[in-house]
């Protein structure tokens, strides 16, 4: 993973903090605070603000001539292990941590009918960290990725009821990766930049209903770094790792149901299935670490309502269904994910004219993991307990 870092990317890496995953597999769903309230309800249709940017570039034919959206959302992921491995040692502790993940959008319209727009995000982001004694320690002490999108975007009003809209991720990923070994801890790190796209579509059925469609792409790294032994410096060098970050899709609904409420709905899915294993080479091609994945494609399902209690103060409220794409035989001390059921509330008070305030808070209930992974002879038995809470605020400001 490259070490030719350009200012640009460290400056917003350091913006950007730790990023814990907490949507399904290591994907971050969380990329404004006006739609948490919903549980992410319907984002590809809502064009509520300049977030749009990232679930459908298409809305921003429906904004204000200029919109800036800052976010901000605070996340506490829990995941203890109870279990036993073939070499003792204690269960971890928590493994989750304390994350602060940013947004900011800026939309414009450029003519009547064709928006500008550029979004910065962190659309994948993980970190799991245990303690260096436990029973697991040699599959996996720190997990860590992090990602940085910038993403330009333009919509065409193609006509009164449709809109399209298309846009470009300029994407880096840093990763951290330790356990322990017969050599020392074992540190592989490295990154990279590359870059994807985005599409979408938006159908104005009519003055209550609207219907979205979304695609985003997914992106190709090489991972390019170094792996070091606390225990044995002549076994450090450079090492590479393929990652392909997934595409997804999402249908979205929104619907007016009347002067005070509005429905939403959407199922949105993700092409995990590209993530079949982690392999980490030297550059002269022997192999540092295999572990097999085998992920599957999963989907996410939600349904939400806004009730405008009055001019100023809309309320919220959604659910969702976050399928894991993780099964039971090759789920790894690394991401030992689960099913989650979001359960999320809302609201948005408006200042101005041209400006307004949204918080949201979500918690998620995560099914318990099991765990039965044999790696370089040693093999951890057990079950993971896991939920998440997430709090999010935004500012929106018309120009």
């Amino acid at each position: 993973m490259m070490f030719r870092l350009n200012r640009l990317a460290a400056g917003l890496m350091l913006l950007g903090g730790t990023t814990t995953a907490h949507a399904a597999g290591f994907a971050l769903i969380e990329q404004n605070a006006s739609g948490l309230g919903n549980a992410y309800a319907g984002q590809a249709a809502a064009a509520t603000d300049a977030s749009t940017i990232f679930f459908n570039p298409a809305g921003m034919t429906s904004l204000p001539d200029r919109q800036l959206v800052l976010a901000g959302h605070l996340i506490k992921p829990q995941a203890e292990f109870t279990g036993t491995s073939t070499i003792g040692g204690g269960d971890g502790g928590d493994a989750g941590g304390l994350a602060l993940v940013p947004n900011a959008y800026y939309a414009f319209r450029l003519t009547p009918d064709v928006h500008l727009g550029i979004g910065m995000n962190a659309p994948f982001g993980l970190k799991t960290e245990y303690d260096s004694t436990w029973a697991g320690r040699t599959q996996a002490i720190k997990s860590e990725l992090k990602t940085v999108n910038l993403n330009p975007s333009i919509a065409w009003k193609a006509s009164e009821t449709l809109s399209l809209g298309a846009g470009v991720s300029l994407q880096y990923a840093e990763a951290t990766l330790t356990n322990a070994s017969g050599f020392g801890l074992a540190t592989v790190k490295g990154d990279d930049v590359s870059w994807g796209f985005n599409l979408g579509a938006l159908w104005y059925v009519n003055d209550a209903t609207r219907i979205g469609l979304a695609y985003r792409s997914e992106v190709d790294y090489t991972l390019e770094g170094t792996v070091t032994f606390s225990g044995l410096p002549a076994g450090n060098g450079p090492v590479t790792a393929d990652a392909t970050l997934p595409d997804s899709a999402s249908l979205s609904l929104f619907h007016k149901l009347n002067e005070r409420w509005d429905l939403l709905a959407d199922v949105t899915w993700t092409g995990w299935s590209d993530f079949d294993e982690l392999r980490i080479v030297r550059t002269s091609g022997v192999v540092v670490g295999l572990t097999p994945e085998n992920w599957d494609d999963s989907f996410r399902y939600s349904v939400g309502a806004n009730y405008r209690l009055n001019d100023k103060l809309t309320l919220r409220g959604g659910v969702a269904y976050d399928e894991t794409p993780v099964s039971d035989a090759y789920r790894t001390a690394r991401i030992p994910d689960e099913d989650r059921t979001w359960i999320a509330v809302g609201a948005q008070y408006r200042l101005s004219e041209r400006s307004k305030i949204d918080v949201g808070y979500a918690h998620l209930f995560v099914k318990d993991a099991r765990i039965n992974k044999t790696e370089s002879g040693v093999t951890l038995t057990g079950t993971y307990e896991a939920s998440v809470d997430i709090l999010s605020a935004q500012l929106t400001v018309d120009f």
